[in-house]
C-alpha cells in the first residue's frame, strides 16, 4: 500500500510538471483609459453580459431631502465585478439600517466597453500551444465603465437623519472602486 503511494505521489509530482495554466490578468491591467472604446456588440461575437443588473434599489418613488454622491476624481474604466460589489456592499448597508423604504441608491455608469484579452498559456511546452504576439487582438473577457474626473458613480437620495449612515455606505462601496472617489453632500429642497 505504502509503495503505490509513493509511486502515485511521484507521477502526480512528474505529471504536474506538464501542466498548461491558463492566466486572467489583474484588474489593474484595465484600470487606464486608453484608446477608443471597444463597444459596438453587434461586431463582437460572445460578449460576456455584465454582472451588473440592478441599477435602482430602495425605494426610487418616494421624496427625499438629501442627496449624497460618490464622485470618481480622475478618469478610469471600472470594471463591471467592481461596480456589482460596490452595488452589493452600499446596498446591504443601507438595507440592515434604513430599512427598504427610507432611502434610494443608484449606480449610474453602464458598464458598456467590452475588455479583451490575449490570454497565454504558461507552462511546460506551451510554446506550441500559442501564437505570442503575432494575432494579438484577444478574445472578449468582460465589460467595463468608462468614468471621467468628477462623475459621480453612486447616488444615495434619504432624509435628514439618516445622511451619516448614507456616508458610511458609500464609504463601503468606495473601498470596492480601482480609484480615489469622494462624498459630495448636496440639499434637494
Amino acid at each position: 500500500m505504502e509503495l503505490n503511494d509513493a509511486v502515485e505521489r511521484k507521477l502526480l509530482k512528474h505529471h504536474a510538471l506538464h501542466v498548461c495554466v491558463l492566466t486572467t490578468m489583474k484588474a489593474r491591467c484595465y484600470r487606464e483609459v486608453k484608446g477608443q472604446p471597444y463597444a459596438r456588440k453587434e461586431y463582437i461575437g460572445g460578449h460576456p453580459p455584465p454582472k451588473i443588473t440592478k441599477f435602482t434599489m430602495g425605494n426610487p418613488s418616494a421624496t427625499f431631502r438629501y442627496q449624497l454622491k460618490l464622485v470618481a476624481t480622475e478618469a478610469a474604466q471600472i470594471r463591471h465585478n467592481a461596480l456589482e460589489a460596490a452595488r452589493v456592499a452600499a446596498n446591504r448597508f443601507l438595507q440592515e439600517e434604513l430599512g427598504e423604504s427610507n432611502y434610494c441608491l443608484r449606480v449610474l455608469p453602464y458598464p458598456h466597453v467590452v475588455l479583451r484579452e490575449n490570454k497565454l498559456i504558461f507552462g511546460a511546452h506551451a510554446d506550441r500551444l500559442q501564437d505570442g504576439m503575432s494575432k494579438a487582438f484577444g478574445k472578449p473577457i468582460g465589460t467595463a465603465a468608462r468614468v471621467k474626473p468628477d462623475q459621480p458613480i453612486l447616488v444615495v437620495d434619504v432624509n435628514e437623519g439618516s445622511v451619516e449612515v448614507a456616508k458610511e455606505a458609500l464609504a463601503r462601496g468606495k473601498a470596492k472602486l480601482p480609484i480615489p472617489c469622494k462624498v459630495v453632500e448636496s440639499s434637494l429642497d
